[in-house]
């Protein structure tokens, strides 16, 4: 049998984490966190994971899994899903998914495509360059990717200039012919997405960001440096998290990081609801309340077609 999954998608402040949890505790199911950031052990305050209390209340899995120095793909995260949910399914657990990245939910969902094996050559010699050299290069043989992919998130420049190198082609080509949304799902699914307005959103994000800060992110990236995890690692190179070191090395005063941090997050906020548009699938709520969890619980406990 297969396991049956409601996923919740949208933008970032959008309530997600809240109501996964709600749906959870309807279902009598636990939730599974497809967000790349709170993956990080130490990452607590950045990347608004739910509390402890939370977490005692509804178990969550693929939280504070790996730490900041270690590599997570969405290949990876997709294995440790996997794996998280059929030992839930095993216990008579529904799941329901809180999606924060949408290759994550991508690649539990649909898979990813086929792309050429890791070259550690070629990867050896990439990583020699500093990360504008590597996105030049990849603004010039992919455009496509060079928007999509976060400034400093060198492990998918790499990647995508790794596979262009070895192939000829753009990894967005070899990604428009495992179109999503258009190929077979691994799981049975629905997917909820919550937009709420554009102004209320725009609030939400401001009120996090201010709500971080006066909860001690410099004192979290400051621990975090203390411990041996230096601003230079792909983990910190987030959003709320670059902000902070720049403001921690002198670069940008703790007003102009909150700043930068707010309008960083807008930006993401809008392409998270791009990535996830294309999806016919997706059921759009304007906010939490509006959506059936009653329904949506009593299907995920329903049995799956085999």
């Amino acid at each position: 049998m297969t396991a049956r999954l409601v996923v919740v998608v949208g933008p970032t402040a959008s309530g997600k984490s809240a109501l996964a949890m709600q749906l959870a505790e309807a279902a009598g199911g636990e939730v599974l966190s497809a967000d790349s950031q709170q993956v990080y052990r130490g990452m607590d305050i950045g990347t608004a994971k739910v509390s402890p209390a939370d977490r005692a209340r509804v178990r969550h899995h693929l939280i504070d899994v790996v730490d900041p120095d270690d590599t997570m793909t969405a290949a990876r995260f997709a294995g440790l899903a996997d794996a998280a949910i059929a030992d839930a399914a095993a216990r008579g657990v529904p799941i329901v998914v809180a999606g924060g990245t949408g290759l994550y939910v991508r690649a539990l969902l649909e898979g990813l495509f086929d792309g050429p094996g890791a070259d550690p050559a070629l990867r050896a010699r990439l990583e020699e360059e500093p990360t504008e050299a590597l996105r030049a290069r990849l603004a010039e043989v992919d455009p496509p990717s060079h928007a999509r992919v976060l400034a400093g998130d060198r492990v998918r420049i790499i990647r995508a200039l790794e596979v262009h190198a070895l192939t000829g082609r753009p990894i967005s080509e070899w990604q428009a012919e495992h179109p999503h949304g258009k190929v077979p799902r691994r799981y049975p699914a629905q997917l909820v997405g919550l937009d709420p307005p554009r102004p209320e959103l725009v609030a939400r994000i401001d009120v996090r960001v201010d709500h971080m800060i006066a909860s001690g992110l410099a004192d979290e990236v400051r621990g975090l440096e203390a411990a041996g995890y230096p601003c230079s690692l792909r983990s910190l190179g987030a959003i709320g998290y670059r902000e902070m070191c720049a403001h921690l090395h002198g670069k940008l005063t703790l007003a102009d990081a909150a700043a930068a941090i707010k309008q960083a997050t807008r930006r993401y906020a809008r392409r998270q609801l791009t990535w996830h548009r294309p999806d016919a699938t997706v059921t759009w709520y304007r906010s939490p309340a509006e959506v059936p969890v009653a329904p949506l619980a009593a299907w995920l406990r329903s049995p799956a077609t085999p």
